[in-house]
């Protein structure tokens, strides 16, 4: 591990968020000497930030803890192109209405993390649109286009690995890293910014802006990313049966973001304990070195610490025990998520396959189905082997409530309202 002499880097390094730096001894030193301002840019594509998005968000944050000042770039001029690093297809076209609804559900998860206002290690929160709606295209290209060839363009991943798999590219896509090159462009001329941060699948993007930033204004800037986090099984971070781990209460309830800390996989307690929790060193090594049933409280203390920073202290404390009573007490915990259903809709009857996705305990009538030959789905414990099962008013219990399991983790309260 490198020996570093600046907070920001010491932190970021010994926590594991630390894949590549452009130039790790400058950028090292810059930090030591004073405050500098770094960014990562979120594109506006749903309503809510991802735990995939959770890696870049700790960053700004231990950033902001080391005493620099964050920028939270939101893409509301970028959404409008689509990033292709990593995609086989084009995004879809979102409207100007639909960018501006998912900024504002994206800006309540930065809420959590960082401390805004207009103090020097303050973080801001900006809008690429600002100036990229604003741009002349002809004067652009002709400021701008003649510092990327074609050549470089078409060696990077995201563009090579699209076109090595037949899947089209778009030409507004390939102007995305141009666009993106300028925004840091832009961040270092208005703020002063001489970082970015990112994912690896970034670091092309990122060169580009420094390179830019270079020839046309003489900027010394700087590039740091982190691994794409995959669990040690190979599944991407912050997907699920069920659908994104979204981060925003209203699309993902504080106990089921608990939960799935809480079922982290073995071998990635300790580093997920070091990228998305605030514990000391020391006490995360004593947690990791745990084993058998004993790793379960280390894995509860990750998915109690991780849901205290994005819902925070009571929503953390009311989902473990609500998870307590659930599987230690086996009764029905109030904190368990809830779906409410037209009492005529259970008068009649409703299909178990529509009830387990109405429930976002699966994302389609054929995983419920599938979960249903391996006996994974039960209603009030009893498990259902019939996929034309009908769940109905004999099944309330004392409290008015069903309770719809997938496995033994996943619970939701079924209630008539």
């Amino acid at each position: 591990m490198t020996a570093y002499t600046s907070d920001l880097l010491k932190t970021l390094s010994e926590r594991g968020y630390i894949h590549q730096c452009t130039d790790a001894e400058a950028l090292d030193a810059a930090a030591s000497k004073g405050t500098i301002c770094a960014y990562i840019g979120f594109d506006c594509t749903a309503p809510s930030l991802h735990a995939g998005s959770l890696l870049g968000i700790m960053m700004l944050r231990k950033l902001q803890q080391s005493g620099h000042k964050p920028i939270v770039l939101m893409g509301g001029g970028t959404t409008k192109v689509g990033d292709p690093s990593g995609k086989d297809e084009s995004r879809k076209v979102l409207t100007d209405d639909d960018i501006s609804a998912n900024m504002a559900g994206i800006r309540e998860v930065f809420t959590k993390f960082l401390e805004f206002g207009d103090g020097p290690t303050d973080a801001v929160m900006v809008n690429n649109a600002d100036w990229l709606d604003e741009l002349n295209y002809i004067s652009f290209l002709r400021d701008y286009g003649r510092h990327f060839t074609v050549n470089r363009m078409l060696s990077f991943d995201s563009v090579k690995l699209r076109l090595e798999r037949e899947h089209p590219l778009t030409f507004l896509e390939f102007n995305y890293m141009i666009l993106q090159a300028y925004d840091f462009l832009e961040l270092h001329r208005r703020y002063g910014c001489t970082l970015q941060m990112g994912g690896s699948d970034q670091w092309g993007n990122i060169v580009n802006g420094i390179e830019l930033s270079r020839r046309v204004d003489s900027a010394e800037l700087y590039g740091l990313t982190t691994a794409l986090l995959t669990t040690s099984s190979g599944a991407k971070m912050g997907k699920t049966a069920a659908g994104a781990v979204w981060l925003n209460a209203d699309m993902l309830s504080p106990y089921d973001y608990w939960q799935y800390w809480r079922n982290t996989e073995d071998a990635d307690v300790g580093r997920f304990l070091r990228l998305f929790t605030e514990l000391p060193l020391d006490e995360i090594e004593k947690l990791e070195s745990l084993d058998g049933a004993e790793l379960n409280e280390a894995k509860k203390t990750l998915a109690t610490q991780a849901t205290r920073l994005a819902h925070g202290d009571d929503a953390a404390a009311q989902a473990a025990e609500t998870a307590r009573q659930t599987f230690e007490q086996g009764t029905l915990a109030d904190g368990l998520p809830t779906l409410d259903i037209d009492p005529a809709k259970l008068k009649n009857g409703v299909g178990i396959l529509t009830l387990t996705v109405e429930a976002g305990l699966a994302a389609t009538n054929g995983e419920a189905r599938r979960a249903i030959s391996n006996n994974a789905i039960a209603v009030n414990d009893i498990r259902i082997t019939d996929p034309k099962h009908t769940v109905g008013e004999s099944d309330l219990v004392q409290d008015g409530a069903i309770k719809l399991s997938f496995g033994k983790k996943r619970h939701v309260l079924i209630r008539p309202a």
